[in-house]
C-alpha cells in the first residue's frame, strides 16, 4: 500500500530546503508527514553543477538559509562546493531526509483528492499537497535562429560551461545580454577572440545593487508574474552593474555588443537590423537613456562573420513540464494569487518561481509556502 504524505516538496535548492525548514518547524516530521525528495545526486541544488571560475565574490551571493547561517565564505572557493557543503550540513542539521536522486516527471490527479508523484525509475507517492521548487537550471533556453542546426562549430549554453582553456584560439560568438555573458566575455577574453551579441544595447545601470535594488527588483516582477504574464529575462530587471571591471571591458571593446544575428550557416552568423536602440530595462533599470552608450555598436545589417563557437548565455525558463498534467497555464501564463500559489490549483504551490526565482527572494517563498501550506493542511 502508497504512503500518503501530507506534503512532498520537490526540489532541494534553497526554496525547497527553507519550505521544508517551516514545515518541520511548524511540527511536520520529515520522511513521516513530508518528504523532500531532489534529482540530483548530492546537495547543493543548481549550485552544485556551476563552474569552477564562479566564486560567490563573482555572483550576486547567497542568502542564508533560516535557522542555520552560512559560515563568511571564501571568496576564492568555487561557490559549487561552498553552497554544496552548506546546503549538505543544513540538510544534516535538520534531519531533513531528503530523498535522491528522484527525476520526477509527472504529477497528477489521484483518487480522494490526492495528487500522485511520479518518478523516472518506476516510483511514485501520494501527497495531499506539492511544493515544487525545481527552479530553472534543468530547462535551459536557447531562442531558435534560422541555421541553427546547420552550424558546424560547437554549440553550448551557460549550463555547459566548464573552463575558459577550453575555448582557445576559437573565434566564439557569446549570445545574451546578462551578467552571465557579460562575465565570461571578461574570463574568455584573455584566451581568444570573442563577438557579442545582444537584442538590445546591455542594459546598463547606475543602481546600486543594495538591499533596496533587490526589494525592487521582486517588486516589478512579481507585478508580472502576478498577472499571468511570463517572467521578464533577469538583466531587464537587474540590470548590469557599472563596476570597473565591466567599464574596462566596455573600453577595450570586449564588453561591445554587435547587436543580434539573424541567421546561421555552417561556419558564419549573419548579423540583422537592431531590434531596439533602448535598454528597454523594467523596475530599477529602467532607464530613458542608454546608460553607457559605448557598449553599443551594431554591425551593419546584413555582415557575416566567421565563428568557431556559439556560446548561448541566453537565460533558463522554470522546470515546470512534470506539472502539465495539472493544468495551471491559462491563455496568459500561470495566473498567481499571490507569490506561490497558483489560481487553477492551490494543492500545488510553486516555490522560488516568478519574483521569487533568486537568491533575494527563495529563501522568503519557502517560508511562506510552508506557512501556507500548514494551514491549509490545518484546515485553517
Amino acid at each position: 500500500m502508497t504512503t500518503t504524505y501530507k506534503a512532498i516538496i520537490i526540489g532541494a535548492g534553497q526554496a525547497g530546503l527553507s519550505a521544508a525548514h517551516e514545515l518541520a518547524r511548524r511540527g511536520l516530521v520529515p520522511g513521516k508527514d513530508f518528504l523532500l525528495i531532489d534529482a540530483n545526486p548530492g546537495p547543493g541544488g543548481a549550485w552544485r553543477h556551476r563552474w569552477d571560475s564562479l566564486t560567490l565574490g563573482k555572483a550576486h551571493g547567497i542568502a542564508d538559509l533560516p535557522g542555520l547561517d552560512m559560515r563568511r565564505p571564501d571568496p576564492k572557493m568555487p561557490a559549487s562546493r561552498l553552497v554544496s557543503d552548506y546546503y549538505g550540513a543544513y540538510e544534516d542539521t535538520f534531519e531533513l531526509k531528503t530523498i535522491r536522486p528522484v527525476d520526477v516527471t509527472r504529477v497528477e490527479e489521484a483518487e480522494n483528492d490526492l495528487l500522485r508523484i511520479h518518478a523516472r525509475d518506476g516510483r511514485s507517492w501520494l501527497s495531499r499537497m506539492v511544493l515544487n521548487a525545481t527552479g530553472t537550471w534543468t530547462n535551459p533556453y536557447i531562442p531558435y535562429i534560422p541555421g541553427i542546426e546547420t552550424f558546424q562549430g560547437r554549440q553550448l549554453h551557460t549550463r555547459d560551461y566548464v573552463k575558459a582553456e577550453d575555448f582557445a584560439g576559437q573565434r566564439t560568438l557569446v549570445v545574451g545580454g546578462g551578467l552571465s555573458a557579460v562575465q565570461f566575455l571578461l574570463e574568455l577574453a584573455p584566451l581568444t577572440e570573442t563577438i557579442w551579441a545582444t537584442r538590445r544595447p546591455p542594459n546598463f545601470t547606475s543602481q546600486e545593487f543594495d538591499a533596496g535594488w533587490g526589494l525592487a527588483v521582486e517588486k516589478a516582477v512579481r507585478e508580472r508574474t502576478h498577472s499571468g504574464q511570463a517572467p521578464a529575462s533577469v538583466v531587464r530587471t537587474t540590470g548590469i552593474p557599472q563596476n570597473p571591471d565591466y567599464l574596462r571591458g566596455v573600453k577595450e571593446g570586449t564588453l561591445v555588443s554587435r547587436g543580434m544575428i539573424d541567421q546561421i550557416h555552417p561556419e558564419t552568423v549573419r548579423f540583422g537590423p537592431p531590434l531596439s536602440t533602448r535598454q528597454q530595462g523594467l523596475g530599477p533599470s529602467t532607464g530613458s537613456k542608454l546608460a553607457v552608450p559605448e557598449s553599443w555598436d551594431p554591425l551593419p545589417h546584413g555582415q557575416v562573420e566567421k565563428v568557431d563557437v556559439i556560446f548561448w548565455n541566453t537565460g533558463f525558463r522554470a522546470a515546470l513540464r512534470h506539472l502539465a498534467p495539472m493544468k495551471l497555464r491559462g491563455k496568459g501564463g500561470i495566473e498567481l494569487l499571490d507569490e506561490v500559489t497558483p489560481a487553477a490549483d492551490p494543492r500545488i504551490l510553486l516555490v522560488g518561481y516568478g519574483s521569487t526565482a533568486s537568491t533575494v527572494g527563495a529563501t522568503r517563498a519557502g517560508r511562506l509556502a510552508g506557512r501556507k501550506a500548514w494551514k491549509w493542511l490545518s484546515g485553517k
